[in-house]
């Protein structure tokens, strides 16, 4: 592939280019220019109406069986096509194997998941939503509640950490519900998200219309976006503010579903001892949490409890663990972290560090380490930072300030009912993680974070060796949370449909009311 090569934009059903210089992607550890974006010139409005009228009509008169074999078609083609997204990942993202395999395992799985569960959805049109009930003294007038497809389209406008799954996760709910898809990818790594629907368009599965991708600036998207038209946003508090007072989501009703900042826990519960099952899981996850794609998760941990006479043992814990992990080139065998994802993001978090560092101390400091087949003066790669304030009740940085990078906050707990205070001045959660033995506390303190989280993953013995991950995003567990999170909801298995589905009351006779419900 040219280094100057400028990838077209699939819009309206064919692949235009724009017409300005476009923006260069580039390698973060190598700094060689890659391919160029840009979006400019494009007809978006009548991209827009193709997309609502063509393709919208074409997806709807498909059952949802119908549909979900279309996206266990497109499962096959991403799967043939993994090796090529594998090695875009690493050259645009700076990923090692393993972390490339999160975005893009995580998307081919996501897209199977929900193929499958179009079996329980049948050969229908439209969705039954709960029991008929009476409106008057006898049987003769009923109300039932049906869902149908949205008759607008759904505008993805996503984050650079996930390039591949952060699509699919959308799309795939998205198409098995009848609704076409509209998906601007972050600039920075939007090659993978390119790649992907040009293979899948290329390979004829969907009807014309039913999936573009748009490249480059976002001028004129939300402009174009009409009252049934539906937008998902993935980024950050300031930008989702931003996309909340536009005239198409505050005047047109323009349904919205966003994913912001989420400073997120993991919690050590009270009586675990060091060195035993708990704390080691504990330990392990917060590495783990702070390594994975250079700590560039939605869903990583930000910030970790612990009672305060463990705050010295687990501090040690977590740094031997982060002292093993090589940080570098990742076409290097030996390297387990890669870069971060730009410059600009590279200064951001060493911006963002150097704020934390403010109210806190550094307990581990990967920076000592020298990185491996990287020139630190090219290369966007930063080792890991464990950070530890000994007084959170103090704070207010720590709790408000999300690093998206590789760098976690340690700190101390006086009981439960204080670790649970803590938590929550994060102001809502995509995520926090609880570890212990003890199944009733467990419990409880599940339940306890609840209000304020938008999962909560527990770790006890039984499942130490068998979780999913404080930070992997399943498709059958809700994604999303309360507060500075954004108040989103996605996935969920197929509760994910109610986005992109209009609920809507059919008042009538019992026998008109049976025909629906066939």
């Amino acid at each position: 592939m040219s280094m100057s090569e400028l990838l077209p934009n699939h819009a309206g059903g064919q692949w235009v280019h724009g017409t300005g210089p476009g923006t260069v992607l580039v390698d973060p550890v190598l700094g060689d220019a890659l391919v160029r974006v840009d979006s400019g010139g494009l007809d978006l409005p009548g991209a827009f109406a193709f997309t609502r009228e063509v393709g919208g009509a074409a997806l709807r008169a498909l059952t949802y069986r119908a549909r979900g074999e279309l996206l266990a078609a497109i499962a096959r083609v991403l799967l043939a096509n993994r090796a090529d997204y594998e090695g875009i990942a690493c050259a645009n993202s700076g990923t090692v194997k393993a972390d490339s395999a999160v975005d893009i395992d995580g998307a081919i799985h996501t897209v199977s998941t929900y193929a499958r569960l179009a079996a329980q959805l049948g050969d229908s049109h439209h969705l039954v939503d709960g029991e008929a009930v009476r409106l008057g003294k006898d049987e003769s007038f009923r109300s039932l509640h049906v869902q149908v497809p949205c008759r607008g389209l759904a505008l993805f406008i996503n984050a650079f950490n996930f390039p591949a799954w952060g699509l699919w996760e959308k799309a795939a709910p998205a198409l098995l519900s009848g609704v076409p898809v509209i998906v601007k990818p972050a600039t920075a790594t939007a090659w993978l998200t390119q790649r992907m629907v040009r293979d899948v368009v290329d390979a004829g599965i969907l009807p014309p219309g039913a999936l573009s991708v748009i490249c480059g600036g976002s001028a004129g998207l939300l402009d174009a976006l009409r009252p049934f038209d539906l937008l998902s946003f993935t980024g950050s508090a300031d930008t989702a503010a931003l996309i909340r007072q536009h005239p198409a989501v505050a005047r047109h009703s323009v349904r919205v579903n966003i994913e912001a900042d989420s400073v997120n826990s993991a919690i050590l519960l009270p009586g675990e001892a060091p060195g035993g099952p708990a704390f080691d899981a504990f330990v392990k996850e917060v590495a783990r949490e702070m390594t994975v794609k250079s700590g560039q998760k939605c869903t990583a941990i930000r910030r970790a409890f612990v009672p305060a006479e463990l705050h010295d043992a687990a501090a040690a814990a977590i740094s031997a663990r982060l002292a093993k992990t090589s940080v570098g080139n990742p076409r290097n065998e030996t390297v387990r972290m890669g870069a971060l994802v730009n410059r600009t993001q590279f200064e951001a978090v060493c911006a963002g560090l150097e704020q934390l560092k403010q109210e806190a101390v550094v307990l581990h400091d990967g920076t000592r380490w020298p990185l491996i087949d990287a020139d630190p003066a090219i290369a966007c790669c930063l080792a890991p930072t464990l950070l530890g304030v000994r007084d959170p009740d103090a704070a207010s940085l720590v709790h408000e300030i999300e690093v998206f990078g590789p760098v976690a906050t340690l700190m101390p707990y006086r009981d439960a009912t204080h670790a649970q205070h803590l938590a929550r001045r994060g102001e809502g959660s995509l995520v926090a993680s609880i570890y212990g033995a003890d199944e009733g506390s467990l419990a409880a303190m599940a339940l306890d974070l609840a209000d304020s989280h938008g999962r909560v993953h527990v770790v006890s013995p039984a499942v130490a060796a068998l979780h999913t991950g404080h930070g992997n995003v399943m498709p059958q567990s809700i994604h999303g949370g309360p507060g500075r999170a954004g108040g989103g909801e996605e996935l969920g298995g197929l509760r994910a449909l109610g986005f992109y589905h209009r609920r809507t009351a059919l008042q009538a006779a019992p026998g008109v009311l049976e025909q629906l419900g066939r």
